[in-house]
């Protein structure tokens, strides 16, 4: 199935696929950046562990509880002696909800460095959800994180696809678009370059900048991400009758993305 989408796909955003897109997406830009850097960088895919909420099925949750009751066959009790003394009955629940789970999830961030030092040029951030996840262990960790960069020499490129989640912290008059693609260049700083990403658009063609002087190099996000598409062929993965992951649609984004999946053949 080819790509059904101009710009980002939502569908990809979904839990059980987004740390495969993530592993997946990462890889292919190292690629398409290695073959342009030149003999004096390379790119370094550094792995890390975050905790985020999963939803499983009761059937595949495994606790251990604090209390637990055993049958005993010294203590068995017969029917009749049962029913000399009945037992309380027991009040059914009246509410249910399910517990949330945090569980290890690896991703990985990429790095630009110099061939003969090592040392860090620019830093690719694709945003999981715990980069976004509000709280001292999520989005303020993070924002931490990108404090320090910004008081580095070394340029930072952060990719966020993700509609869920708090959006990193930029003072500027942002359209509510489904992500951003922000440069932070070394020295710019505070300023910070910005690109839209919508369903409808192609994502830009994004520089990555490098040390002075040797000029940008191209970053085609979009050729990216058909690449994983195809390669990992989601299109068998994703039921596209249904909505997408959370956040909800507004109701002008449903009635969008109806239309276009409706005129894809794939509603």
């Amino acid at each position: 199935m080819d790509f059904p989408f101009a710009g980002m796909n939502p569908y990809l955003e979904a839990p059980k696929l987004w740390p495969d897109v993530h592993h997946r997406l990462i890889t292919a830009i190292s690629d398409q950046l290695e073959a342009q850097i030149g003999p004096n960088y390379t790119t370094a895919i550094t792995p890390y562990v975050s905790l985020e909420r999963a939803e499983l099925p009761a059937t595949r949750m495994a606790v251990v509880p604090d209390v637990a009751i055993f049958e005993s066959a010294q203590a068995y009790v017969t029917p009749q002696a049962s029913m000399q003394h009945p037992s309380p009955s027991i009040t059914p629940a009246p509410l249910r909800g399910v517990a949330p789970l945090l569980v290890p999830m690896r991703y990985a961030r990429l790095e630009i460095v110099t061939l003969d030092e090592g040392a860090l040029v620019t830093a690719i951030e694709l945003l999981s959800p715990a980069n976004k996840r509000p709280g001292p262990d999520g989005a303020d960790a993070y924002e931490k994180k990108r404090q320090a960069m910004f008081h580095s020499p070394a340029h930072l490129l952060e990719i966020d696809l993700l509609r869920a989640g708090r959006r990193p912290l930029v003072q500027a008059d942002l359209p509510p678009t489904p992500g951003f693609i922000y440069l932070s260049r070394a020295a710019s700083r505070p300023q910070i370059e910005i690109w839209p990403v919508t369903w409808q658009e192609p994502l830009g063609i994004v520089p990555v900048p490098l040390r002075h002087p040797d000029p940008d190099i191209p970053l085609d996000l979009n050729a990216c991400l058909r690449q994983i598409y195809a390669s990992a062929r989601y299109g068998r993965r994703i039921d596209y009758t249904g909505p997408p992951p959370p956040p909800d649609l507004t109701p002008a984004e449903a009635a969008w993305l109806a239309e276009h999946l409706h005129a894809r053949g794939l509603r």
